[in-house]
């Protein structure tokens, strides 16, 4: 299996409170400058249509990813203050899943485990 097969993604939806787009890509800057120090991240993008931005990030496992959050912490509060995470999904395999569980419990957050795909 390829690494990317073995990893961590996380795709957190979020809309955006009326009048706060500016500020919430720029803090999309502090987002991706954070992120870009992060060694175990695979990739880190976000997209928006309209009032609604969407992240695309993978990492390495589980544990680059319980990193990630503690390293964006305050971005993910500031977030917060001008938008709604309305979906929040973590897909992978199912140990690296596993090992999220119990640390995330807390999130509103919904686990899912990879079954099957193309892996290159």
């Amino acid at each position: 299996m390829s690494q990317l097969s073995q990893s961590v993604s996380i795709h957190p939806y979020f809309k955006i409170n009326a009048g706060q787009e500016d500020a919430f890509e720029a803090l999309i800057a502090d987002f991706v400058e954070r992120t870009s120090t992060e060694e175990t991240c695979l990739y880190y993008d976000f997209s928006i249509s309209g009032d609604q931005a969407y992240c695309r990030e993978a990492y390495v496992d589980a544990a680059a990813v319980l990193r990630h959050l503690e390293n964006v912490g305050s971005c993910i509060e500031a977030a917060g203050e001008i938008s709604e995470m309305y979906r929040l999904e973590f897909h992978g395999p199912a140990d690296q899943i596993d090992q999220l569980r119990g640390p995330l419990a807390d999130l509103p957050a919904e686990f899912y485990v990879w079954k099957n795909g193309i892996d290159r």
